[in-house]
């Protein structure tokens, strides 16, 4: 019985630590960059963009593809980028916690 209750109680305490992780995500800013810095993506902790900025000698006509490639890299850098983000912090969370593969708490 003393298990189950300790098992519940670092349940718990792990929900709150969560949370806490969820709310800091929201608030955390990751950038991506291609293009040599010429293209920037700034994405939050959940993935959403924030803002983004192109410099402007992208901005010619008949160039749209290699802008929208660039856009694409930056995007696909600041995603890559928050996901290892927020790996570190699960894993720096759970602590060796015996969790199963692939199993996400959010």
């Amino acid at each position: 019985m003393k298990n189950i209750m300790n098992m519940m109680k670092q349940a718990q305490e792990l929900q709150a630590k969560v949370a806490e992780l969820q709310a800091e995500l929201e608030n955390m800013h990751v950038e991506g960059v291609s293009g040599g810095g010429l293209v920037t993506v700034v994405l939050n902790g959940k993935g959403a963009m924030a803002r983004m900025s192109i410099d402007e000698s992208l901005m010619k006509p008949g160039e749209a593809e290699i802008l929208e490639d660039l856009i694409v890299a930056a995007h696909s850098d600041a995603k890559q980028k928050s996901e290892q983000a927020m790996a570190e912090k699960m894993q720096a969370l759970t602590g060796g916690l015996p969790l199963p593969p692939g199993m996400k708490l959010f």
